[in-house]
């Protein structure tokens, strides 16, 4: 089996139909795949092996998802990286991973000077570096018979983890990322003649295997950006060029601001937010201004998707994060592995052929993330109701212990989220003296809103336990986010400690 097979299927059955457009530049289904194709015969011309490593670190392009689908077509393994690291951290990163090629921008040729020579880099791809891409595709050929592989051999390694400490390689599977890619097509409804907005980066979970292949399987259109632009995507939305709005809710948070929204998203069938958390409260709005339901799930690196939360009305529950796919099984366990009574929190654990093969060069982090049985274990706190709706209480290394008491962050920001005054806002805990630790609430204003911090106080008292109420509010202008739109608590912490 191959996964690039999804691409080779949808070159024979919809050759003309665009595959991605990038502002003026469309790229038909039939020439993506050729360029994989030129992509993958020149590797294989140049000594890559199937299980090799061959690493991308570039934004969003039709030019990345040709070299992609090339990696896979030959039997490498797609090392893919984010665009927005620093040299320091990109250097870090090729080090751990050692792939045998790396497919960068030109910005990245420097970095390379900082790198061991044990890395094992052979070939650069990128302007000045061994070969330009196009030099590359000259290569090779148009055509090219993509390598068969084992259901759990290696495709793709994501590096996660950054917000919290050391990156990880994760590594992914055939089966698992095929599992991902049918279990989408099937949960979003993708069609053949959707457009789906792509500004997420292809480096991460949610832009490589939640939008990129699902469209890709379909035969569908993606619309795609390098990153974020509010401008050009207002434009999209206006000149009617997106049928699916995929975002983080951040995003959802900043267009609820702009004036006209609703008319707008009137040609857009779907939207959905992953990434982070969403808040009910921001669901709702949304839902009250422009009468759509926005999607959500539950996936992690690790474990590609995990849950659905359906878009029909009559299926849609809103604060949960929907129940478990077809083929996923979960189960709540306490802190020594036994499963707990439904309705009790605890850790979500699964199983299911998504799963991760493993941590790249790390065996012991790969143990410590698995039960004996087997069973994944996610570090993330919920709870499941009779009718199997998953609710995520928060990240178990997020926990505040104040004064022996337990206070999930995104419990308190659920409440905070009800104020139409704040756009967004992180909990935290801090070292204090009297309580251990201190719960501390970071907030950024709507534009034009104000906000009476004791007025604020008084309404979280009507909403959560004493102990759980901010004991300290503090508004800023904007707050720490991953490429991705995550709030980085480890970064808000050091405002306090900085202040």
């Amino acid at each position: 089996m191959n996964l690039a097979h999804n691409l080779e299927m949808s070159a024979r059955f919809f050759p003309s139909h665009p595959a991605v457009r990038e502002r003026d530049r469309e790229t038909s289904y039939a020439e993506l795949n050729e360029r994989a194709n030129r992509v993958a015969s020149a590797l294989v011309r140049l000594g890559m092996l199937p299980g090799d490593l061959v690493a991308l670190c570039a934004p969003n392009s039709a030019d990345w998802m040709a070299v992609y689908f090339g990696i896979l077509k030959m039997g490498a393994v797609a090392t893919t990286l984010s665009s927005h690291l620093t040299n320091v951290e990109f250097s870090s990163l090729i080090n751990h991973a050692s792939p045998r090629a790396v497919y960068v921008d030109g910005s990245r040729l420097a970095a390379f000077q900082s790198i061991k020579s044990n890395a094992g880099v052979e070939i650069i791809i990128c302007p000045d570096g061994t070969m330009d891409l196009e030099t590359l595709m000259a290569m090779g050929s148009p055509s090219f018979r993509t390598v068969e592989r084992e259901r759990r051999d290696a495709i793709a390694i994501l590096y996660t983890g950054g917000t919290t400490g050391s990156p990880k390689g994760v590594i992914l599977t055939q089966e698992g990322m095929d599992f991902s890619c049918q279990s989408n097509l099937l949960f979003e409804r993708y069609a053949q003649t959707d457009i789906s907005l792509c500004f997420l980066p292809f480096n991460h979970v949610f832009g490589q295997i939640y939008i990129m292949n699902p469209v890709v399987l379909s035969g569908g259109c993606l619309e795609l950006m390098p990153g974020f632009d509010m401008e050009r995507v207002l434009w999209l939305l206006e000149h009617d060029r997106i049928t699916r709005f995929y975002a983080v809710p951040t995003v959802y948070t900043r267009l609820i601001d702009v004036p006209g929204i609703s008319r707008k998203f009137q040609k857009v069938r779907y939207c959905f937010s992953g990434g982070a958390a969403m808040s009910a409260g921001i669901l709702k709005y949304w839902k009250d201004l422009t009468g759509m339901t926005i999607a959500d799930g539950y996936g992690q690196t690790e474990f590609m998707p995990i849950t659905y939360n359906y878009y029909h009305l009559e299926h849609h529950m809103s604060g949960s994060v929907g129940q478990p796919v077809f083929g996923v099984e979960m189960q709540i366990r306490d802190e020594e592995g036994r499963q707990i009574p439904q309705g009790k929190e605890g850790e979500i654990c699964v199983r299911g052929l998504s799963v991760m093969k493993g941590y790249l060069h790390d065996p012991e982090g790969t143990e410590k993330a698995f039960w004996k049985d087997g069973w994944l274990r996610t570090g993330d706190v919920g709870v499941i109701d009779t009718r199997g709706f998953v609710y995520i209480v928060d990240r178990l290394k997020d926990l505040i212990i104040t004064g022996g008491e337990n206070v999930y962050p995104r419990e308190v920001e659920e409440v905070l989220y009800a104020r139409a005054e704040i756009e967004d806002c992180a909990v935290v805990g801090v070292p204090d003296r009297d309580w251990g630790e201190k719960v501390v609430a970071y907030l950024v204003l709507r534009k034009g809103h104000n906000i009476e911090m004791a007025g604020l106080d008084a309404f979280l008292r009507t909403q959560l336990s004493s102990f759980k109420v901010p004991k300290e509010y503090l508004a800023v202008q904007e707050l720490p986010k991953s490429a991705q739109g995550k709030i980085l608590r480890k970064e808000v912490r050091k405002f306090h400690s900085k202040s």
